[in-house]
């Protein structure tokens, strides 16, 4: 295969603030932390990424892309990002197996069922 995914893009008010809410919402490494961008990713040889970028305009709609992380603990994982400053939403997701959260600005992002459950 001649791609390799490298990053995801995040639009961010405050990339850094967001980039730093993430990296500790995902325990991973920083691998460039510069004034008009802010990029983490699981360790620094390893891809992809999660490269925050400024806008001057907030988040308007639903998201049409949305990371999924499939936890050890679902439980434990979602009172974690809440306790970091998550939000519980509700897109229609009606009665599921898997938790819809928002991050600091309003991104999506779901916290699926343990491999076990």
């Amino acid at each position: 295969m001649s791609l390799s995914w490298e990053q995801v893009i995040v639009e961010a008010i405050d990339p850094q603030g967001l980039g730093r809410w993430w990296l500790e919402m995902l325990d991973w490494v920083v691998v460039n932390d510069d004034p008009t961008e802010f990029e983490i990713r699981p360790a620094i040889d390893r891809m992809p990424g999660l490269l925050f970028v400024p806008v001057n305009h907030p988040k308007r709609d639903k998201n049409r892309l949305h990371l999924d992380f499939r936890p050890d603990d679902h439980d434990r994982e979602v009172e974690r990002a809440l306790a970091l400053g998550a939000r519980s939403i509700d897109i229609g997701q009606g009665n599921v197996t898997w938790q819809v959260l928002a991050d600091p600005e309003g991104n999506e992002f779901c916290i699926l069922s343990s491999p076990a459950a």
